[in-house]
């Protein structure tokens, strides 16, 4: 026990000092001797997959292994990014659904509508909400093939604004309302009755800090070339313990690797990434697993400034046989994203959307994604 708590006391500094090393100039930077200069690298044309996060109400507390980036540049070169990701998520099990369409007009649920679906034969969810997401990752590259980065997140739950977008655009194009018309828009609804998992209307915190994540990260060239591996390491700290749909409270360990290929313009990425955690959905519920992911990615450079991404994203639920036995919480999520990037000097703008595919009850309905990012490796 005095071990672990000696930890604890040691852990802040140690944090702040990496996060000092990350973006303090390098001590070279400042020589005004002459060196001998390193080769140029060519000017970078792509900038890799796009960087959404997977923000599945359903492990989305777990490490997420955020998707490569491209960008080279020699040693000391340095990066900040600014993303912020939002989604909305309707998600119910057939039962559910049947006792929402039978219900006539729009309602806030309350006890009785609760009871009802707690009253239902076998396991019942329902988890209409909207989250936000914002993330501010720092990197640092201190040689040829090695640099470090760390990202610090916080979300927001609400009852959102997108409901009657995607009610409106079910209805154009002759699509199922799955049970929406029956609640009012705009309202949070979290009622999961299954295996493991007995949540009914909980109160959600409003906003939070989320767990950070500290990495590694090797790349195998350390200039663009017409291929290029890059590997990377990953570690969530739960620095505030566990905390009711912020955190879980244990430490994830994740690693990623990220084959990248150039031609012209353009490039294609095939990702596979493997998380080892003990979080699981977002009502804490515990199962030590490991948890792979798989993105295909494709870029293509339209101009010399403008970018356009395409990448399919592929993991498994969280959820076990001992959680649930209802089959769509525990199928496989599949999601496309589609994204355009705009250089302006050394900052890139991001905008990027994100819908489900397949599998339907268990990921977002649809996201998006705009982000900042600054490096001098983009400036040309």
């Amino acid at each position: 026990m005095t071990r672990f708590l000696d930890f604890r006391e040691r852990r802040a500094p140690a944090l702040c000092a990496l996060l000092a090393a990350l973006i303090a100039p390098p001590s070279w930077a400042q020589s005004t001797a002459p060196q001998e200069e390193s080769p140029k690298p060519a000017s970078p044309s792509h900038y890799g997959l796009l960087r959404t996060r997977d923000l599945t109400p359903f492990g989305f507390l777990r490490l997420d292994m955020r998707p490569a980036h491209a960008v080279s540049g020699p040693p000391g070169n340095w990066g900040v990014e600014i993303d912020v990701g939002y989604q909305n998520t309707w998600t119910l099990s057939p039962n559910v659904r049947t006792y929402l369409d039978s219900l006539p007009g729009r309602r806030k649920l309350g006890p009785s509508e609760i009871q009802a679906i707690r009253n239902l034969p076998g396991e019942a969810y329902l988890v209409d909400l909207e989250l936000g997401t914002l993330d501010l990752t720092f990197h640092r590259k201190f040689t040829d093939h090695w640099g470090i980065y760390a990202t610090f997140s916080a979300v927001t739950y609400t009852g959102g604004f997108m409901d009657g977008g995607i009610e409106w655009f079910h209805d154009r194009f002759g699509m199922a309302p799955v049970g929406r018309p029956a609640v009012n828009r705009n309202d949070i609804n979290v009622i999961m009755d299954l295996k493991g998992t007995q949540l009914y209307q909980p109160q959600l915190p409003e906003n939070g800090l989320l767990d950070p994540t500290f990495g590694v990260r090797y790349t195998v060239n350390e200039y663009p070339a017409p291929w290029n591996l890059v590997v990377e390491a990953a570690v969530k700290v739960p620095i505030a313990g566990e905390r009711a749909f912020l955190s879980t409270g244990k430490y994830d360990f994740g690693m990623q690797a990220t084959l990248q290929r150039f031609y012209q313009r353009h490039a294609g990425y095939a990702s596979l990434a493997a998380v080892y955690t003990r979080g699981g959905d977002a009502a804490l519920t515990y199962s030590t697993q490991v948890v792979p992911t798989a993105i295909l990615g494709y870029e293509y450079a339209a101009t010399d400034r403008t970018n356009l991404n395409l990448q399919f994203y592929a993991s498994p639920s969280v959820f076990k046989d001992s959680d649930t036995g209802l089959r769509e919480l525990r199928d496989t999520k599949y999601q496309v994203s589609a994204g355009i990037r705009y250089r302006i000097g050394a900052s890139l703008l991001t905008f990027a959307f994100t819908e489900n595919m397949v599998n339907y009850n268990n990921s977002p309905d649809i996201g998006f994604q705009i982000g900042w990012a600054y490096s001098p490796a983009n400036k040309r």
